[in-house]
């Protein structure tokens, strides 16, 4: 499952780098914190031990399509998902799998990421919905007692490229 997160994120780092909505931090540094992010994931795909639970948190796909209007509403709804996986990753991980210095070094590049997108589109309203669905896959992750494993970031980075491609930046 990692494997399908890890195209995501090189998705989304050509896909944003592409983007009509330029600034300073994205032409300079993006790539970089990009590449950072999908190695991170990738080592901790090859240290994940359970890679065979089912979700049974669906990924809500019609957020995704409420902010892909234009490139800034795209980039408002990537700044939001880095943040709220930033909260989720920083709470308790003890029983994982992962090494505690690669979760604090995916945790130091995904909100270097969400600061730099920030810089390029000013402040906006959180989306409520998301921040709710975020809520609901923590406490049903956690209620459950369960490891973090590829299934639970599968369900944070599945984006459906169907949708992000057929609308135009």
């Amino acid at each position: 499952m990692l494997h399908r997160i890890f195209f995501l994120c090189l998705f989304v780092a050509l896909y944003t780098s592409g983007s009509s909505l330029r600034c300073r931090w994205m032409d300079h540094k993006f790539r970089q914190c990009s590449e950072n992010s999908l190695n991170l994931l990738e080592t901790m795909a090859n240290n994940s031990t359970n890679t065979t639970e089912d979700a049974e948190v669906t990924f809500p796909k019609d957020l995704y399509s409420q902010f892909l209007f234009n490139a800034e509403d795209k980039l408002v709804f990537t700044v939001q998902v880095l943040e709220e996986v930033s909260v989720l990753f920083e709470e308790d991980h003890s029983s994982a799998s992962w090494e505690k210095s690669t979760v604090e070094h995916f945790l130091s590049v995904v909100t270097r990421q969400a600061e730099g997108l920030r810089s390029c589109i000013g402040s906006h309203k959180k989306n409520k919905k998301l921040h709710m669905y975020f809520k609901r896959l923590s406490r049903h992750y956690f209620l459950n007692r369960r490891r973090h494993n590829t299934t639970v970031i599968y369900l944070l980075f599945h984006l459906p490229v169907s949708q992000l491609t057929s609308n135009s930046v």
